[in-house]
Formats: C-alpha cells, sequence, structure tokens
C-alpha cells in the first residue's frame, strides 16, 4: 500500500489533519524548498534512507498511572523491530517560521543563508507525532530523530531504532532533547 493510499489511523484525534506526505508552508523560500525536495542545491548530501512498505506503529491511549503522557497517546511497536531500522517519518507542515509554541516542532535543515526549516505537526501529522521522550517512562530512548533523504530524493526527519531491536507492544521512545525541556520549564 502506497503512503498517498494510506487512511487514518485507529485513535486519530479528529481535530488534526492525518497526511501521508510533508506540507510546505508559503514561508519557505523556492531555493530552500526546490533543495529540500530533490537535493538541487550545492549542499552536501545526505545518506539516502530506505522505507519498509507496513507500518511498524500504532497509537494507542496511555492509562497506566505512573506514565507522564496518561491520559494522551503514545507510539508502540506493532512488531519486533531490529536494532537500527527506519520505523517511520516525521510528518507535518514544512516552514520557516518560529513557532517556539508547538510542542510539535522539529528543526529539519539550517541553509547557509540563515534559513531554519522545521516540520511541525500540531495542526497536521501522521502517527510519528506521537512519539513521547524516555523520561519518566524507560531508561534510555529505544529510538533517535534522523534527518535523510527519501529514495525520491526529498529531504525528511525520520525515527530509527537504535543499537537495540524494540520488542513488540513496546512503546517507541526518542530523546526531546535539553532545550525542548528547558523552553517549557522557563514558561
Amino acid at each position: 500500500m502506497s503512503s498517498s493510499s494510506r487512511r487514518q489511523p485507529p485513535l486519530w484525534p479528529s481535530h488534526i489533519q492525518y497526511i501521508n506526505a510533508p506540507r510546505y508552508h508559503p514561508s519557505v523560500p523556492g531555493p530552500v524548498r526546490s533543495f529540500l525536495i530533490s537535493g538541487t542545491n550545492p549542499a552536501p548530501q545526505k545518506t539516502p534512507i530506505s522505507f519498509p512498505s507496513t507500518s511498524l506503529v500504532r497509537i494507542r491511549y496511555i492509562t497506566e498511572p505512573s506514565h507522564p503522557a496518561r491520559g494522551q497517546n503514545g507510539l508502540f511497536a506493532v512488531r519486533k523491530i531490529l536494532p537500527r531500522s527506519h520505523i517511520i517519518d516525521y510528518i507535518g507542515e514544512v516552514h520557516c517560521q518560529d513557532r517556539a509554541g508547538s510542542d510539535y516542532d522539529l528543526s529539519l535543515f539550517r541553509s547557509e543563508d540563515g534559513d531554519n526549516v522545521g516540520v511541525d505537526a500540531s495542526v497536521m501529522g501522521n502517527e510519528a507525532r506521537f512519539v513521547n521522550d524516555y523520561r519518566g517512562i524507560g531508561s534510555k530512548p529505544n529510538a533517535v530523530f534522523v534527518e535523510g533523504r527519501t529514495p525520491q530524493g526529498e529531504l525528511r526527519m525520520s525515527i530509527w531504532s537504535s543499537k537495540d531491536p524494540i520488542q513488540k507492544g513496546d512503546e517507541i521512545l526518542v530523546s526531546y532533547g535539553k532545550n525542548w525541556w528547558r523552553s517549557r520549564t522557563a514558561q
């Protein structure tokens, strides 16, 4: 099943638009957009990444009382995921705006001209928007964010398993990073 034909997954929130491919905001300048989509810029190329044909994750509502995201959703493995495997792309609106108030905005690329490109899944995205930080859940992350190009050449942020396998039913956990937490405690 191609990503463009995938349907909205179970437990998808009605107020969030489900998308299978990045949407580009008008704030992304033409040359930057061209570089992001096809790599047509003299910047260094990232390693192409390959994608599994079936989904490795599902969204699950979290009910465990000790879980920091209790009452919210998380991202869970539907089968064993081997070490250093692509799990899912982080899909959302690609932009060049300040979105400091979004909890779903990841940095994707910084151009030589000073354009900061982010991917924001606060109002539109895919299952990856439900990946939680490991703090308070696990002793360390079992997945990492990796920037790379699709076989078609588009630059994306993806979630990959770390050096250990992820077991079926385990929550996919990343590190949001110290800056993410620092910005929330300063508010």
